[in-house]
């Protein structure tokens, strides 16, 4: 299953969006999205990878292997274990991904560049516009 996360603010902090597509066998099964407020970008960007992993574990798909491709390289490099959490705020929301990640076999991470997450990116926007 492929996931595609995506998190944005207008202004940094601004108002805040995040957006997610879920694919199976090549099919979108899923888009989902929410407004998040006055919040970081990289809040959520977090938030976009928590939206998709509760959507998954609501609905009985987290028991096989989910790749999370997403364009933030600090969200990647860090739930891949590769960079540490140094921003407070980031590490809440770290540790609130880390322990949905517990309940999952095989989660994996893959920075992809912007073209890319264009679907994601697009219901993070839509979000935002809320």
């Amino acid at each position: 299953m492929q996931v595609y996360t995506d998190g944005g603010s207008r202004g940094n902090p601004g108002k805040a969006g995040a957006g997610v597509t879920i694919y199976k066998d090549g099919k979108k099964i899923k888009e989902l999205y929410k407004p998040l407020g006055v919040q970081t970008n990289n809040f959520a960007e977090y938030e976009a990878v928590k939206i998709a992993l509760q959507y998954l574990l609501e609905n009985g798909l987290h028991n096989e292997p989910i790749e999370i491709l997403a364009d933030s390289k600090l969200v990647v490099e860090q739930l891949s274990g590769n960079w540490k959490v140094k921003n407070e705020n980031v590490r809440r929301q770290f540790n609130d991904v880390v322990e949905l990640l517990a309940k999952f076999p095989k989660v994996s991470f893959t920075h992809i560049p912007r073209e890319k997450n264009k679907e994601a990116d697009a219901l993070a926007n839509k979000a935002m516009d809320l």
